[in-house]
């Protein structure tokens, strides 16, 4: 059965208005989107209530989806289109609804992200991405959350991306520009410069690994920095990650756009509100932060220095050997443009 409706109605809410009709059977409704090329519905299989989206594209496109035949959480699978002969519908559906408000904070982020698309294999293959991301945020969350060097890591990031959202009037730029939680190369990019965030804490907390050959490599920009944060850590006593969180979603209380996007890349950080009680407990407090700028010869190793059969390269460097590549917030702040 198919109804049409628009993204004003909130695919959680289409879900939840399907269920209470107690009718059986597969349901899709159409979201009316801004690009009338693109069909993609809501979903709900009843009376298991697996909620869904279905992404509609040409029969030609061949997609692989056989890595995703053994989620435990998820079901991805084709059917004909029953409105348009020529199409095949991929179904992507949630098998616990009681998880239904982080996915469908998922949904409505990839119908955004292929809304913005006019040929049907590039949206293929966005689904195909988003996917492998939903893979690893599921995990999580049967895992029961992040690890301790995890929420550490992402205290860091968060405390940089508060000092950035500080010093700009452009509140969707810097969240824009936040990249960690996408897992590349560094943590805050943009344009011909980049900001590596490294937190340590403990006995080893001037010494910082890096995890790649290409992290501390300028070769393809302008600026390259290193902000890091020494911490100390206790039981109660500090700022623990979930303050961090609140304080920054305050901050961006009255930009719905920053806001969400900020909630997004927590999500695919594997910061999840259902574990927040996991962190309650785990403060930080500052024991020293420093920025560096990676230039010339300070102690790093870069990709073109790799000799041919080497790879997956991690290194150590001592801090306190760095001092003369120091510079002030000021300085920094300064260099990085946002357009």
């Amino acid at each position: 059965m198919q109804m049409n409706t628009t993204m004003t109605d909130s695919i959680l809410e289409l879900w939840e208005r399907i269920a209470q009709s107690n009718e059986k059977g597969l349901f899709k409704r159409l979201i009316q989107l801004d690009n009338e090329e693109i069909y993609i519905y809501a979903t709900l299989q009843c009376p298991e209530k697996y909620c869904g989206i279905a992404i509609a594209f040409d029969k030609s496109i061949r997609v692989d989806i056989s890595s995703f035949s053994n989620l435990r959480d998820l079901i991805v699978y084709f059917l004909p289109d029953s409105t348009f002969p020529n199409k095949n519908l991929l179904f992507i559906s949630l098998l616990q609804y009681q998880s239904r408000d982080i996915f469908s904070v998922l949904c409505k982020d990839l119908i955004n992200k292929i809304s913005e698309q006019i040929e049907e294999n590039k949206i293929v293959r966005i689904v195909i991405n988003q996917l492998e991301k939903w893979k690893n945020l599921f995990d999580r969350m049967r895992n029961g959350g992040l690890q301790p060097a995890e929420q550490q890591g992402l205290y860091g990031e968060l405390v940089f991306l508060q000092k950035f959202l500080c010093k700009s009037e452009n509140q969707n730029s810097v969240i824009d520009v936040w990249v960690g939680a996408d897992k590349e190369v560094r943590d805050f990019q943009c344009g011909n410069w980049a900001v590596e965030v490294k937190t340590t804490s403990g006995n080893n907390h001037q010494r910082v690994l890096i995890s790649s050959e290409r992290q501390l490599d300028d070769t393809l920009i302008n600026f390259l920095f290193l902000y890091h944060l020494s911490l100390e850590t206790s039981k109660g006593n500090g700022e623990n990650l979930n303050h961090k969180v609140l304080t920054i979603r305050d901050m961006l209380a009255e930009n719905s756009f920053a806001l969400n996007s900020f909630n997004m890349k927590l999500l695919e950080a594997g910061y999840l509100d259902v574990h927040a009680h996991l962190y309650e407990d785990r403060c930080y407090a500052k024991r020293d932060e420093n920025i560096y700028q990676i230039k010339e010869d300070f102690p790093r190793i870069k990709e073109n220095e790799i000799r041919n059969g080497v790879g997956d390269v991690k290194y150590t460097i001592i801090l306190s050997h760095c001092d003369k590549y120091l510079i002030t917030e000021s300085q920094l702040f300064k260099t990085l443009s946002l357009s």
